[in-house]
C-alpha cells in the first residue's frame, strides 16, 4: 500500500507540471492583449510598454514559465493582472463556495441516487424501477441553469410566505454574520501554509460555523445551499442511480449470489454485505468523477444563485486575460481532480479485497 501511494505521489508532479504548462501556453495563445483589458482600449504604447514590463511580459515565454515555477514552489502564485491582488487571496476566496457546494451536492446525489438504484434493481421491471428509471433520464436531460431558475422561481416565488420556502441567492441572510476565525481565536500571527489553511477554513461558512459552535449561521448557510446543491447534483443523481442499478443487476445474477440465497441468508444480508461491494466498484468511478467535474465550478449555477464561487471568477479571468489567476486555479482544481482519484483507487482495495494496489 505504501508503494502505490509513493508511486502515485511521485506520479502527480509530472501531471500537475504538464497541465500547468498547456494552461500557460494556452492562455497566452489566446488572442488579445492584457494591456487593452486592465487599462482599456485607449492605452497608449508606452503606458502598455511599461504594464507588460511591470507583470513581465515582455518576456519569452519560457522565461515567464520557469519564473512562475520558481514563485510556485515559494507558495507564491503571482499578482492578479486585473485587480492587482495576490492570487493566492482570490483563490481563498473564491474556492470555499464551491467546496460548500460540491459537497453538498456530491451528498445529495450519492446518497439518494445509491439508493434509488438499489431499489430499481431488487424490483426489477417494477412500477418503482420504471418511475425511477424516468426520473433519472428526465433528470440527466435537465440544463443545469434552467433547473436552477425553475427551483428559484418554485421555492422562492411561488412559495414565498410558507414554511417551504428556500432563499434563491446569497450566502447568508441579511444581517447574519460570522467573524473569522483568525479574530475569534486570535490567530492573526500566523504566517504561510497555517495562515493559509485557516483563512480557508474561515472563509467556510459551514465549516466556521462548525467549529465556533454558531448553530444560527450553520441553519442558515445549510438552508441556502438547498437549491444549488440540488440544482448541481441531479445530473450526477440520474447518472448514479442508473450505474448502481446496472451494476446490481449484474452482481446480482452471479452464482455467489445465488449460493447465498441457497444458504438461507436474508435478503439483506445478501444485497448490503455480499453484492453492494462488488457492485459499488463502478459507482465509485462515478462518484469521483463526477466530484471532480463539479471541482471546477458550476459557472451558470453560480450565476443563477448568486454565489461567489470558483467557475465565475476564472470565466472572468480568461475574458480579462489575468493569467496569474487562471493558472492558480487551474492548478488548484488538477490537484484536487487526481487526489479525488487517489481516494477512489483506494476505495477499490476497501470494496474488492481480490485487488491488490500493490
Amino acid at each position: 500500500m505504501s508503494q502505490f501511494l509513493l508511486r502515485r505521489l511521485l506520479l502527480l508532479v509530472p501531471v500537475l507540471l504538464g497541465i500547468l504548462f498547456i494552461t500557460f501556453a494556452i492562455a497566452r495563445l489566446i488572442p488579445g492583449d492584457p494591456c487593452y483589458v486592465a487599462l482599456g482600449e485607449r492605452a497608449t504604447q508606452q503606458q502598455c510598454n511599461e504594464f507588460r514590463e511591470r507583470f513581465g511580459l515582455n518576456d519569452s515565454i519560457s522565461v515567464q514559465f520557469i519564473r512562475y515555477l520558481g514563485n510556485i514552489l515559494h507558495g507564491n502564485f503571482g499578482q492578479s493582472i486585473k485587480d492587482s491582488r495576490p492570487v493566492t487571496n482570490i483563490v481563498l476566496e473564491r474556492l470555499p463556495m464551491t467546496l460548500e457546494v460540491t459537497i453538498g451536492a456530491m451528498l445529495f446525489s450519492t446518497t439518494l441516487g445509491i439508493v434509488l438504484g438499489i431499489i430499481s434493481a431488487v424490483r426489477h421491471n417494477s412500477a418503482a424501477d420504471v418511475a425511477t428509471m424516468i426520473g433519472a433520464n428526465v433528470g440527466v436531460s435537465m440544463p443545469v441553469f434552467w433547473l436552477g431558475l425553475m427551483l428559484a422561481y418554485v421555492f422562492a416565488l411561488t412559495l414565498k410566505g410558507t414554511p417551504l420556502w428556500i432563499p434563491p441567492s446569497g450566502r447568508l441572510s441579511s444581517g447574519i454574520t460570522i467573524p473569522p476565525l483568525a479574530e475569534t481565536y486570535h490567530l492573526q500571527n500566523l504566517s504561510g501554509p497555517l495562515q493559509a489553511l485557516v483563512t480557508l477554513a474561515s472563509n467556510t461558512v459551514t465549516l466556521n460555523a462548525l467549529i465556533t459552535g454558531n448553530g444560527k449561521v450553520l441553519r442558515d448557510a445549510l438552508w441556502h445551499l438547498i437549491l444549488p446543491c440540488v440544482a448541481v447534483g441531479t445530473i450526477p443523481l440520474s447518472i448514479i442511480a442508473r450505474m448502481t442499478r446496472s451494476s446490481l443487476l449484474e452482481v446480482l445474477g452471479q452464482d455467489y449470489i445465488r449460493t447465498a440465497r441457497a444458504k438461507g441468508l436474508r435478503e439483506y444480508v445478501v444485497i448490503f454485505k455480499h453484492a453492494m461491494r462488488n457492485a459499488m466498484l463502478p459507482v465509485a468511478t462515478v462518484i469521483g468523477l463526477s466530484f471532480g467535474g463539479l471541482m471546477s465550478g458550476a459557472v451558470l449555477t453560480e450565476t443563477v444563485f448568486a454565489l461567489p464561487g470558483v467557475g465565475t471568477q476564472l470565466v472572468s479571468a480568461i475574458l480579462s486575460r489575468d493569467y496569474p489567476v487562471v493558472q492558480a486555479f487551474t492548478v488548484v482544481i488538477a490537484l484536487m481532480f487526481v487526489l479525488v482519484n487517489l481516494i477512489v483507487d483506494f476505495s477499490y482495495a476497501f470494496l474488492d479485497p481480490r485487488i491488490r494496489l500493490q
